[in-house]
């Protein structure tokens, strides 16, 4: 059974990008091209993309009323579903969920077949959703034991059209290695955890291009012999009194000279070690299923709040290093996931990000620009300018003045397609509906 907003979804991408111009109008606009500078005017957009010149007779015009347009946000961390039997729409529900809060492209960190397809169809607008990139299935120390097998198993995710590798922890160095090699040579990018016997500067030598959760980052930052007879915790977390903030600078040098980024997922870290009773009084969990919300709670515990604030304290530090160093950091929330609900989740990373000492203006480059210009696709998304993908999000608020009105959404373009706030409203209301 399709949810109900499904009709609706039906109904706009039933019509064509081409069938008509579309002109926001009254609206002040964050190109990014232009530094943390609105332009004041108006939007031409045909065939889902920004345009120059003059609109069609018959265009489309939506009066934005002095709105602030940005970009459109990119999840850099995002589980995409896979259809599931007992909740029915949960795959859509979940893209519905990002593009209402602005997200209009995916990185798919969880791979699976069925997302060939997906990306395809999303791509043709035949779902309503982010664009979609996605790694095949990933690499672990469950998935790849063998060398030899796991090296074809890199052939044949290049061959089946994944986008890249997902790397998951517990292979063995020799593993590890052949993953790399067979990716390095067949043109497929490798990213995701760091693998525990190879650390952090190994992986990046062998290409791993991103590093994401700040994976391995703690264990490079500690004597070797802190690493032994250790009971690993979250990313690190039992390592913080131990830590050598001396070592940082080789470490972003390492990071930088690689060509690699990190993709924070600041928000999962803040999630698993906070007060359950927090997370569970946040509004947003009413577009959880409520199996999710059972067994997200049984993830929460662990850290008492001086260590929880020592180690996110210590994050944060890291991230600014890091971005302050020349390393691009992606926007990535890890969504859906430990009470990241899909969508609302990014605005709340948004907020870490300023919370770790970037500016509201650099907190959105992660999200935009920077991504954009890592995966070497500044001349399809990431900004508003001519020729870019139709993609922005309408806000009620400057964004630059308070990081947290990236959550006052007016509207969502998604290349080319409007929704507005009644739009979004409704289909969220259908989602709350069949979670109660």
């Amino acid at each position: 059974m399709k949810p109900a907003w499904a009709a609706f979804a039906v109904a706009v991408l039933g019509v064509s990008a081409a069938a008509a111009d579309v002109v926001l109008e009254n609206a002040l606009v964050l190109t990014m091209r232009d530094g943390p500078e609105y332009s004041r005017g108006a939007l031409l957009v045909r065939d889902g993309r920004f345009a120059e010149g003059e609109p069609a007779p018959d265009a489309r015009r939506i009066d934005l009323g002095g709105s602030y347009v940005l970009p459109g946000l990119a999840e850099m961390h995002a589980h995409v579903p896979t259809q599931r039997l007992d909740v029915p729409g949960y795959r859509e529900d979940v893209l519905f969920l990002w593009v209402a809060n602005g997200v209009t492209r995916a990185r798919g960190m969880l791979g699976h077949p069925s997302h060939l397809e997906l990306r395809g169809a999303l791509a043709r607008h035949e779902v309503l959703g982010p664009a979609l990139v996605t790694s095949g299935p990933s690499f672990s120390g469950g998935s790849a034991r063998d060398a030899q097998a796991a090296a074809q198993r890199v052939r044949d995710q290049k061959a089946a059209g994944y986008d890249f590798l997902k790397i998951h922890p517990g292979m063995s160095a020799d593993v590890f290695q052949a993953v790399a090699e067979a990716a390095n040579a067949e043109g497929i990018r490798f990213a995701g955890h760091v693998t525990e016997s190879v650390g952090l500067f190994a992986s990046l030598k062998a290409g791993q291009h991103t590093i994401d959760h700040l994976d391995g980052f703690l264990e490079t930052l500690v004597a070797p012999e802190r690493l032994e007879n250790r009971r690993p915790s979250w990313f690190g977390a039992d390592l913080v009194p131990f830590v050598d903030e001396r070592r940082i600078p080789a470490m972003v040098a390492a990071l930088r000279t690689a060509g690699a980024a990190v993709v924070p997922t600041e928000t999962l870290l803040e999630n698993v070690s906070a007060k359950l009773s927090d997370l569970q009084a946040r509004e947003e969990n009413a577009y959880l299923p409520r199996n999710l919300r059972i067994g997200y709670a049984r993830a929460v515990g662990g850290f008492d709040a001086d260590a929880a604030t020592k180690f996110l304290d210590l994050r944060k530090r890291l991230i600014a290093a890091a971005f302050r160093g020349g390393v691009p950091i992606l926007l990535g929330s890890d969504s859906p996931q430990i009470f990241n609900v899909p969508g609302f989740s990014i605005h709340r990373e948004l907020a870490a990000m300023v919370a770790a000492g970037l500016t509201p203006f650099e907190a959105i480059i992660t999200g935009t620009t920077a991504p954009a210009r890592f995966y070497g696709q500044e001349q399809t998304w990431g900004a508003i300018a001519p020729g870019l993908d139709a993609d922005c999000l309408v806000l009620a608020a400057d964004p630059l003045a308070n990081i947290a009105a990236t959550r006052e959404v007016v509207g969502v373009m998604v290349r080319g397609r409007y929704l507005d706030r009644a739009e979004l409203d409704a289909g969220l209301a259908d989602i709350r509906k069949r979670y109660e």
